[in-house]
């Protein structure tokens, strides 16, 4: 099984913290490519290259079991083979239409490839059977917005935001509420993400993820102590649900000594300056995941 991301990293950090570090596991994560970057000479990508036509051998004599595939799949993305990956992939989807997984991974592979058109296709045909898949609609907002159609990915998201908050909340408002409040804050509109972000808190009151995402919010936009107090209530909640991260406690440290620094009597700084920056993370770390998510978003 490929991993699962977070989408939500292409977004911002916000994003891969709230929906990566804390498992949200959303999508198909296809930007984790380590292996694309070694050098010819690298014993390990040799191995590798070797079972891979022992694979595509199996393959073209209709030898290959589903696992088989799967590891080719899995070796050709690894090592940025693209196109390769697209041919093997393309028949796997055909035949399975109901595993809307493949297509995602489809999509994704063609964005990366520089063909939109043929990604945004693919996911039409996954949101034409499930119109509030999450992963789907993620990856479609990346597309729109990388176009400049952020204005459509806002209107399609809420859409299905409101689909699943009425007449009563379900479980796939979290994903989905996250997703808006992504791109609500990504167009300029921080308030509205940051009242999507308090309507998610108190519905799901259990879960850290919207309460990480409004810290983070409220960092980036200068008030560093709401966004403790914010964070504050994030550890106390993932660490009833046993999910507690030490990048938490990094960021909190970190927003601590932003804070005392800037103190009326230890001199000022302008509202997002970052005299102390958070820890980098990249998106898709801590699940291997993944996913999914973005992802790799």
């Amino acid at each position: 099984m490929l991993t699962q991301p977070r989408r939500f990293g292409a977004y911002g950090l916000a994003a891969a913290i709230a929906l990566t570090l804390l498992a949200m596991g959303a999508g198909w994560w296809l930007g984790q490519r380590s292996g694309a970057n070694r050098s010819a000479g690298d014993p390990r990508q040799t191995i590798l290259e070797k079972e891979i036509n022992v694979l595509v051998l199996r393959e073209e004599r209709h030898e290959s079991s589903a696992g088989d595939r799967q590891r080719l799949l899995e070796l050709l993305v690894g090592l940025g083979r693209q196109q390769e990956a697209i041919a093997l992939l393309e028949p796997m989807a055909d035949r399975e239409p109901e595993r809307w997984s493949l297509r995602l991974m489809l999509a994704e592979l063609r964005r990366d490839s520089g063909d939109p058109t043929g990604a945004e296709r693919g996911l039409r045909q996954i949101l034409s059977r499930q119109p509030h898949q999450v992963e789907a609609l993620q990856l479609m907002s990346l597309l729109q917005l990388e176009q400049g159609q952020g204005s459509q990915a806002l209107r399609q998201v809420q859409a299905a935001f409101t689909a699943a908050t009425t007449p009563g909340i379900k479980p796939q408002a979290l994903g989905l509420g996250l997703l808006l409040a992504e791109i609500q804050d990504r167009m300029g509109q921080k308030q509205q993400a940051k009242a999507i972000y308090q309507q998610l808190a108190g519905a799901f009151p259990q879960d850290a993820r919207p309460m990480v995402a409004l810290a983070l919010l409220l960092q980036q936009s200068g008030d560093t102590n709401a966004a403790l107090t914010a964070l504050t209530n994030a550890k106390q909640r993932s660490g009833k649900t046993g999910t507690a991260d030490p990048v938490l406690d990094k960021l909190a440290a970190n927003w601590s000594m932003l804070s005392v620094r800037t103190q009326p009597n230890q001199g000022t700084t302008k509202p997002g300056s970052g005299l102390v920056s958070p820890p980098t993370v990249q998106p898709g770390l801590g699940e291997l995941p993944p996913v999914p998510v973005h992802q790799n978003p």
